[in-house]
């Protein structure tokens, strides 16, 4: 693995990383809670987010899309031994640019948020920290810890500023996130126990047992990498997540604030995928290849009952969380068909669906405000009320449904090929959640925007404030230009992915080859 440690005097990734958590230090000792208070707040914290945003623009800036390897990368010591080792490759730097982007107009959807102000905007600057830690953390103890303590401020959004049951579903959240982490802690010991380091690039070319062992006299084909890859593989998926692990998240959804939705489906969800990357697909070739018919049929089955089960429901954000759950299924195959078209489509995937997903729960969030309900029922004629909402609305539809010249179109196809280089019939399945999501999605708009204005409260409705429509300008602008130009995107993560690609593809080969040896010899011994 290439390093290239240009930046590493400035410390960029590390001011990157925590200054949010100093904005966040800055709110807890600001003083005052009349209304002047809570308009400093509001501004410490929209400021914070917008200097991260900018210091991040000087990491993409300055990276280097030629270069396959980690760049930017600080080293040191740390605790008890431990490293401190930070880096972004041509996969983690746009991940980081997703976070660094969505978190400001996140903090502007909380401008009327005024229950426990200051503790709302700590909470959201912390886990701004934390997000970016996972994605920059090159030593497996530290993205632990990042990607472990980011569900502590998720927890306390969804509990504390939530709907009514907020307290189950935080509690659901927490425990379905944490107890699959427990396996990837236990793996992560046994592949220190293995290898003598936690350094995440070494680690990435360290080749694990695949030596065929029995656990109650079943043979684990691929041996201590399938093992490790399960332990992560219960980890990622939940996080997602994936069916039929998924249920904690419509929940979540459901009963957390607008602000808490929009990252929780935004950049939250992406910690999965990402790990998928950065772990299972690199350091496990073998048992991703030992688990891909599993891992592809799963996440075909989530394309296609992630979609049915939204068409069939009548609260706005929980048809949206079963949208991301389909759409999540797109990634998860991308990756796991371990081909160049795969790859590059499930990370443009994530990231088209950061702004896609997010700027629908902004859009539920927008009416929720003004008429405190989300049933689909209590609305329909808004395009008469509020025609720009009407107007944005049916963009993101149709960047959600994957209409071409839109972000979501090249994800999805993307994806899609690659699939079908892997398995024709999980391509074939997985296309007709295409279809499907387009009939939820439409159906959604026209119960909504379109008809007469049957409910005779919605009459004194206002249209989109500037300030929401200022939010939603940069979603539109991003949805847009990656749909028209997605070289953007592709032309910096394809040299990381063919990087990766390439040893993973040996490793699969060479397995296969063993494998077809050992059957022969088998047969000719019997």
């Amino acid at each position: 693995m290439v390093h290239d440690h240009r930046g590493s005097r400035v410390m960029l990734l590390s001011l990157v990383t925590f200054l949010p958590s100093l904005g966040a230090i800055a709110l807890l000792l600001l003083r005052g809670d009349d209304e002047a208070a809570r308009r400093n707040i509001r501004w410490i914290a929209f400021a914070t987010t917008v200097l991260t945003f900018i210091a991040s623009i000087f990491v993409l800036g300055g990276f280097d899309a030629s270069n396959p390897g980690f760049q930017f990368v600080e080293e040191r010591e740390w605790l008890l031994g431990l490293q401190y080792k930070l880096g972004v490759d041509g996969i983690s730097v746009l991940f980081v640019m997703l976070t660094t982007f969505l978190m400001p107009l996140v903090i502007a959807s909380a401008w009327e948020v005024e229950h426990r102000l200051r503790e709302y905007m700590v909470a959201f600057l912390v886990l701004e920290t934390l997000m970016i830690g996972v994605f920059v953390a090159l030593d497996l103890v530290l993205f632990y810890l990042f990607f472990e303590a980011s569900l502590i401020p998720m927890f306390l959004i969804i509990g504390i500023w939530g709907g009514a049951n907020r307290i189950y579903a935080a509690f659901k959240f927490f425990l379905y996130t944490f107890l699959g982490s427990v396996f990837m802690l236990v793996a992560m010991v046994v592949m220190f126990g293995q290898a003598g380091t936690t350094d995440i690039p070494t680690l990435m070319g360290y080749e694990f047992s695949t030596e065929t062992f029995q656990i109650l006299n079943i043979p684990v084909v691929g041996g201590l990498q399938t093992m490790l890859f399960i332990a992560f593989f219960a980890s990622f998926a939940v996080k997602m997540p994936m069916w039929p692990v998924h249920t904690w998240l419509p929940d979540a959804h459901v009963q957390a604030p607008t602000a808490g939705s929009v990252v929780l489906a935004a950049i939250l969800l992406k910690m999965g995928g990402y790990g998928f990357l950065r772990f299972s697909l690199p350091m496990f070739p073998v048992g991703s290849e030992v688990m891909a018919d599993f891992v592809l049929w799963i996440s075909a089955i989530a394309i296609v009952y992630g979609s049915l089960v939204a068409l069939v429901q009548t609260d706005m954000k929980k048809l949206v969380a079963y949208s991301s759950v389909a759409h999540m299924g797109f990634v998860t195959m991308g990756i796991f068909a371990a081909n160049q078209q795969g790859v590059d489509g499930a990370v443009f995937q994530m990231l088209s669906h950061g702004f896609i997903s997010g700027a629908l729960f902004l859009i539920v969030g927008v009416v929720y405000d003004r008429m405190h309900t989300r049933e689909i029922a209590a609305y329909g004629g808004l395009a008469n009320l509020m025609p720009a909402y009407g107007a944005i609305f049916l963009l993101f539809t149709m960047a959600n449904v994957g209409l071409p010249g839109t972000s979501g179109f090249v994800g999805e196809f993307l994806t899609l090929a690659g699939a079908f280089q892997a398995n024709t019939w999980v391509a074939a399945i997985a296309t007709t959640g295409v279809i499907l999501s387009a009939s939820y999605a439409l159906w959604l708009y026209r119960s909504v925007v379109l008809g007469p204005v049957v409910n005779k409260a919605l009459r004194g409705i206002q249209d989109m404030t500037a300030r929401e429509r200022a939010i939603f300008a940069p979603l539109v602008v991003m949805t847009i230009a990656l749909g028209v130009y997605p070289s953007l995107v592709t032309d910096i993560v394809g040299p990381a992915a063919e990087a990766m690609l390439r040893p993973v593809q040996e490793a699969q080969a060479a397995f296969g080859a063993e494998t077809q040896v050992a059957q022969v010899e088998e047969g000719a011994a019997e």
